[in-house]
């Protein structure tokens, strides 16, 4: 009886060729752009066998079908094959069709990456089915693409240090839900959380003390660890892109090399690498050719943010004065701009391409080479000037895109500015008056992406409470189209998601019952400088 329920209520809800249509409970998140149901159903069996006779798919093969087994209990059911085809005709690479019927299982796609997407789409109906008690799926199809190429997630690794089992958990839970940037801030005020093999010392001193405890043993990655990290994400169809902040936010560099600082004040100590020195240009570009060699990805991003916290010195430093006259730089403002085009300069000579804060807009970077991150979302008007300039942009303003404020009314810990950001606001963004109009329908938005800025996220559990569910809505608001969300559909499929996350010992904010859960809070505020 109960799985004879099970099975009318989800044909119930999914009973649609498209998904404008009475949908109630598709498991799946990000919701599929079109899906369709028939009465039959798939029983699940003991084990599957992934086949292709296609080169290209054979790895992926061999690397998903322990994932998919490990959800399967021991029964007497016998071993079924899913088959992964090549179609050129499905025209995105993420995109995918799935067919389920009661004799066979079958993903077709024209990249690697739908695929993969594929998979994690059977993946969570699997485990729709686990957590209802059922052995049986019903039988559909479901052809599927994402609306943005970018879906990303950043971690601030340098206010607090997590570790390599805690990214790799993040990841796994970004793959599943078709999540595919992770943007890695490991440089900032507090430490640096990146080995560099030239300056042993930005490690060994710069990687010593976090934001609540400025004296804490160091913690870094060393190289190896990143490139574990790296092929680690890569399986699951994640760029990894790192962030090297410069110029400001360069206090834990200039610890460990102090001949490379441009000062800063009582605030905000060295704050600043030094825009007056040859030498700081030949320094950063070691570090960051270091860093390309490191990293795959086509990205490596600079900051440029929130310079004026700490350029208190450079107006009266006479190497700046000297800068200045020599390259007829009129203010302070333009002596960040020649720091920030001779370091796009460096990057695009490694072949990478640079990504800022959108505090590069106006600095006269290349638009073939320069990718803004719109975050401040009280300045709409940046976002505009980005867009008509021809960057390329990726929407993360910090409402509601922003991680580290607060979740819910109830909560008191955690960010405000003139309100917070629930989960529904997420979900909703960028199709809201976030936006300020009706910019991100150009394709210079290449996508969204969440931020946790960790200042408050001093453990494990504190982040992953900050971070959970939420980061469902990113994965939703990056890959599926407006006309197809429905807010209250979301939170009936997130019951899924939720015992999952808690099934794999996340400490997940539940969104059903707020009012029962305690709220984990961060660090006791102590001064860090």
């Amino acid at each position: 009886m109960k799985r004879k329920l099970y099975l009318i209520l989800f044909a119930l809800a999914i009973t649609c060729t498209t998904l404008s249509l009475a949908q109630e409970n598709c498991p799946i998140i990000p919701l599929p752009q079109k899906i369709s149901i028939q009465e039959a159903t798939y029983t699940l069996p003991n084990s599957f066998v992934i086949k292709t006779r296609y080169s290209q798919f054979k790895h992926l093969a061999k690397q998903e079908e322990p994932v998919l087994n490990n959800l399967l209990g021991a029964t007497q059911r016998k071993k079924k094959e899913i088959h992964l085809r090549f179609d050129a005709s499905i025209a995105n690479e993420e995109g995918y069709q799935l067919i389920i019927s009661p004799e066979k299982l079958e993903i077709s796609a024209s990249g690697t990456p739908g695929c993969f997407y594929g998979l994690k789409s059977l993946q969570q109906l699997i485990l729709h089915a686990t957590y209802n008690d059922v052995n049986e799926i019903p039988a559909m199809r479901i052809d599927d693409a994402p609306r943005y190429g970018w879906r990303g997630f950043m971690l601030d690794e340098s206010r607090h240090f997590f570790g390599k089992e805690t990214v790799k958990q993040l990841l796994d839970m970004m793959a599943l839900q078709k999540l595919n940037k992770f943007h890695w801030h490991l440089t900032d005020e507090p430490g640096w959380r990146i080995e560099i093999k030239k300056y042993p010392q930005l490690t060994t001193v710069g990687g010593k003390g976090n934001f609540s405890n400025p004296t804490a043993e160091a913690r870094y990655y060393t190289q190896k660890d990143i490139r574990e990290i790296i092929k680690y994400a890569a399986d699951r169809h994640i760029e990894v892109i790192p962030e090297i902040d410069m110029p400001g936010h360069a206090t834990a560099a200039n610890r460990a090399y102090p001949e490379f600082s441009g000062g800063g004040n009582a605030n905000h100590p060295d704050f600043t690498f030094h825009p007056g020195k040859e030498g700081t240009y030949a320094y950063l570009t070691h570090i960051l050719r270091e860093v390309a060699d490191l990293f795959p990805s086509k990205y490596i991003h600079i900051g440029g943010d929130e310079v004026h916290f700490g350029n208190d010195k450079w107006a009266a430093d006479p190497d700046v004065k000297s800068l200045m006259q020599r390259e007829n730089l009129v203010d302070i403002k333009a002596v960040e701009h020649y720091f920030l085009k001779r370091m796009s300069d460096s990057i695009a000579a490694l072949n990478k391409t640079v990504i800022g804060w959108d505090e590069v807009v106006g600095a006269g970077l290349s638009k073939e080479n320069t990718l803004v991150m719109w975050w401040r979302h009280d300045k709409k008007q940046l976002l505009k000037e980005a867009i008509e300039s021809d960057f390329e942009v990726v929407l993360c303003p910090r409402r509601p895109m922003y991680l580290d404020f607060v979740q819910h009314e109830s909560h008191t810990d955690g960010r405000r500015w003139g309100g917070f950001c629930p989960l529904d606001m997420i979900y909703k963004f960028p199709d809201s008056d976030m936006t300020g109009g009706e910019y991100y329908l150009t394709d210079k938005v290449l996508g969204v992406q969440a931020n946790a800025w960790t200042e408050r996220m001093h453990t494990r559990e504190r982040l992953q409470f900050m971070i959970f569910p939420r980061l469902s809505a990113v994965a939703e608001s990056g890959w599926t189209q407006d006309k197809n969300k429905n807010y209250e559909n979301f939170i009936l499929r997130l019951n899924s998601m939720q015992k999952h996350y808690k099934k794999e010992g996340i400490t997940v904010f539940d969104v059903m019952n707020p009012g029962e859960q305690q709220e984990i809070r961060g660090p006791e505020k102590k001064k860090h400088h």
